[in-house]
């Protein structure tokens, strides 16, 4: 319980072998279906991280560029166009695409999850990690996923920590508050 929510990240670059392995983690967490709608954009690049300045939060901007790497937690709204890699289950293909609003909740829902995997993977390889929503997603997706028809969901600020955090721990709710044992 010693990892924490970055408060700063260090001047390290972040590898590309690191995040090749922080996908080949994440990918592994189980989605409905193994249907795995998410999608990753990792700006890297001085100018990519730039151009998505004006899409955030005021609060999330100045972290968001002293990252080493943002990644743009997507989703693909056709991920079933992939069952045929990843669940060849006859009709599976057909299901999905004739319900918009089935694929929609469920590529937002998987897509969602995949991205905690994300935050847990990254964590596991020793980075920090800073899940922010405060965005335009339209800005976002209009920047960089229009060619792929990508869905912004959230995005995570990837680095090397820098310094232990100095802030107390925020409260977390006690299980009787949020769990029902039936």
């Amino acid at each position: 319980m010693r990892c924490r929510t970055a408060e700063s990240f260090s001047d390290r670059p972040v590898g590309e072998d690191v995040l090749y392995r922080l996908y080949d983690m994440l990918r592994m967490g189980p989605t409905s279906g193994n249907c795995s709608p998410a999608r990753f954009a990792f700006l890297k690049t001085e100018e990519a991280r730039q151009k998505i300045r004006p899409a955030l939060s005021l609060g999330n901007v100045e972290l968001a560029m002293s990252a080493p790497v943002l990644v743009i937690v997507c989703y693909d709204p056709l991920f079933f166009e992939k069952f045929e890699t990843l669940n060849p289950m006859p009709g599976l293909r057909d299901w999905f695409a004739a319900d918009v609003g089935l694929s929609d909740e469920t590529a937002f829902r998987n897509g969602t999850l995949q991205g905690a995997y994300l935050i847990m993977a990254a964590r596991a390889l020793g980075l920090a990690v800073r899940p922010m929503s405060g965005f335009d997603a339209v800005m976002v997706e209009e920047e960089y996923l229009r060619k792929q028809g990508w869905r912004a969901n959230f995005l995570v600020a990837l680095g090397y920590p820098e310094g232990d955090v100095s802030s107390p721990r925020a409260p977390r709710l006690p299980h009787e508050e949020a769990c029902l044992w039936l």
